[in-house]
């Protein structure tokens, strides 16, 4: 009898300016659900790098919030602390985008191809990529995969942003390969157990968001 997968969804704090996309994290979930996943959201807790006001769209200065705290919001109170979480509890793991990936999760925002990984997220997806579970990552969120695997030796992964130059020469420069896709699909790099989906950084709605997400969710766990 199947056991059932368990996937990891790191979340990166709630809203697309300054945490995790929230339409890609709910359809996540939704995917892995339907397919009889079992979810532990996870983040890190550490600060925001920046706090935004999405109703008016505008950076707030001086207010401050906790990457984990706001995570809750999303996961509905039931997150997990990333740190206490081992390669033994999952079989997967999924990042969802949103410009939280870039600023909370990692400095990609402000470093490109520079860019350092939060540590407990990178020793996460080191620890569970090194026991061979797959990896998966959305919209704005490859990039730390490329950077993950660089580190440990790892080039010419197959993954996707969409057809974003400027993000996609990230990749490259991490030695990745980067290969453009449309929001409706994925691109997997079966060997390596890599997927990505470009999500918002292509989607025109979030029905062609659904179209690639769910995909992707269906062939990571195919790898898992």
């Amino acid at each position: 009898m199947a056991t059932t997968k368990r996937v990891a969804v790191i979340l990166s704090g709630c809203g697309v300016f300054d945490g995790s996309e929230i339409h890609e994290a709910t359809l996540s979930l939704l995917a892995l659900d339907q397919r009889g996943a079992v979810a532990i959201i996870a983040a890190p807790d550490v600060p925001q790098a920046k706090v935004h006001d999405h109703s008016n769209a505008v950076d707030v200065h001086g207010e401050t919030r906790n990457v984990l705290v706001e995570s809750g919001r999303i996961a509905r109170g039931n997150i997990r602390l990333l740190s206490t979480l081992s390669p033994e509890d999952v079989d997967a793991v999924i990042l969802p985008g949103g410009f939280g990936a870039a600023l909370n999760l990692s400095t990609l925002a402000k470093a490109g191809a520079d860019l350092a990984v939060e540590p407990t997220t990178l020793a996460f997806l080191k620890a569970v990529y090194q026991a061979g579970k797959p990896l998966c990552a959305l919209c704005i969120a490859p990039p730390i995969l490329a950077k993950v695997l660089a580190e440990l030796g790892i080039k010419g992964v197959r993954m996707t942003i969409g057809n974003d130059p400027a993000t996609a020469a990230v990749i490259t420069a991490l030695g990745q390969t980067h290969v453009t896709c449309p929001a409706s699909s994925f691109v997997a790099d079966p060997a390596r157990k890599i997927v990505t989906s470009p999500a918002y950084m292509l989607a025109g709605g979030i029905a062609e968001l659904w179209m690639g997400i769910n995909a992707a969710v269906g062939e990571l766990l195919d790898l898992a």
